[in-house]
């Protein structure tokens, strides 16, 4: 028996597992943004800093993934998954003891690098283990690192709000649980990781300008959700304590309900992708959150938590089927397209959050809102995707007839 078989029916357990330790993960990233309060009180920082500090964990994340992806595309890393984690690991310790803002930096950073390991390694793997079921197995991978974004804010209320930034260590055994995990996954897909880039999808081939256009439109897509969702995420307690004079706890419970209602929505959005085509859940998901969008900033405190619930629902379905859609137009460079949106569209997106960050010191966090209310317009560029699915029937019925030899 092949040691080395491809999986070849959608293998439920290790989608679980990677879903958890993806949760797991993002539990502890999210803690940068949940303890951002806390930090702006102990070090003085302007909302300039607090940018920094994001733009300092996507970042790393940003320039990492792509690269480790392309790389093991060529040369899988069987044990990267668990060993990853270690910086992740690390950087929890020094976030926990740091007393000083450069410090914090660098456990920002160190966090992005676990990041940056995880996300291209075990987006692969979910892709080998999905039985050729992508949409559904993305979906289930990443609807955990939205719980665990989600779920992060909710936690540090509980956890850190008493104990402060030395309440971050006990989030480090998270990490050690996740590399746990991570460790019997690694196993498995030492046993059935396929050669690079393991399951391929199969499209028709599109020509080269075309798959350049589609690439470049997924990205800019990617980057308008993830501009609007960083700069949420980033600053949505800000604006409701300023705004609405909300106390931090209650603050961070509507942040909770707008991460949950994002993976709620990225759970669906990867299975009707399969079913009715990624390019149409990909244009509805970026375009459709518009007229929410724009109402915000200008709603009282009851309609921003629910306008703020229906873009979440809306936005969060499209993630999937963007990374599975560039995986089609690259087939045998999962590693490389997963690190491309998983990292270089969230680190520019925490550089739009560190600009917003700038500009809300210029000005306020409500108008840094007013500007960013339009960016789904660029939703309008999905128009320009070629239809997957479409393509595929048509190549199907192209195929000419075997020719009849007289007998």
């Amino acid at each position: 028996m092949d040691s080395k078989a491809p999986a070849t029916q959608t293998s439920f357990t290790i989608l679980i597992a990677l879903g958890l330790c993806h949760m797991l993960n993002d539990t502890n990233q999210s803690l940068l943004l949940a303890l951002y309060p806390v930090l702006k009180e102990n070090y003085a920082l302007n909302f300039t800093q607090i940018g920094m500090i994001t733009l300092a964990f996507q970042i790393t994340a940003s320039l990492l993934q792509p690269a480790i992806g392309l790389f093991t595309d060529r040369r899988p890393l069987y044990r990267s998954l668990p060993l990853g984690m270690g910086f992740t690991f690390v950087g929890l310790l020094l976030l926990a003891r740091a007393d000083s803002y450069p410090l914090l930096l660098v456990a920002a950073m160190l966090i992005g690098t676990g990041s940056a390991v995880f996300h291209p390694e075990s987006s692969r793997v979910a892709r080998l283990a999905s039985g050729g079921r992508y949409g559904l197995a993305q979906s289930i991978f990443q609807v955990g690192g939205n719980l665990g974004q989600a779920l992060g804010p909710l936690l540090a209320a509980i956890v850190l709000i008493g104990r402060g930034q030395a309440g971050v260590a006990w989030f480090s055994l998270v990490a050690l649980t996740a590399s746990l995990v991570l460790w019997r996954v690694s196993g498995w897909y030492r046993r059935h990781g396929a050669p690079a880039g393991g399951v391929r999808a199969a499209p028709p081939p599109i020509e080269k300008r075309r798959t350049i256009i589609a690439l470049s439109v997924l990205l800019a897509l990617m980057l308008s959700k993830n501009i609007y969702t960083v700069s949420l995420s980033s600053y949505y307690t800000f604006y409701l304590i300023e705004t609405f004079h909300l106390e931090v706890f209650t603050a961070q419970i509507c942040l909770f309900i707008f991460l949950g209602a994002v993976a709620v929505s990225t759970f669906f959005g990867g299975p009707l992708g399969d079913r009715m085509g990624r390019k149409y859940v990909i244009w509805f998901s970026i375009l459709g959150a518009l007229p929410f969008t724009l109402a915000l900033p200008y709603a009282g405190l009851a309609a921003t938590i629910i306008l703020t619930v229906v873009i979440g629902l809306i936005m969060g379905a499209s993630f999937s089927s963007i990374v599975v859609y560039g995986q089609e137009l690259l087939p045998g460079r999962v590693g490389m397209v997963a690190g491309l949106f998983f990292g270089l569209s969230f680190g520019i997106g925490g550089l739009g959050a560190a600009l917003l960050g700038v500009l809300a010191d210029h000005t306020s966090i409500g108008f840094a809102y007013q500007l960013c209310s339009y960016l789904p317009l660029l939703g309008l560029l999905a128009w320009f995707l070629p239809d997957m699915n479409a393509k595929a029937e048509t190549a199907k019925t192209q195929i000419p007839p075997p020719v009849s030899t007289p007998s």
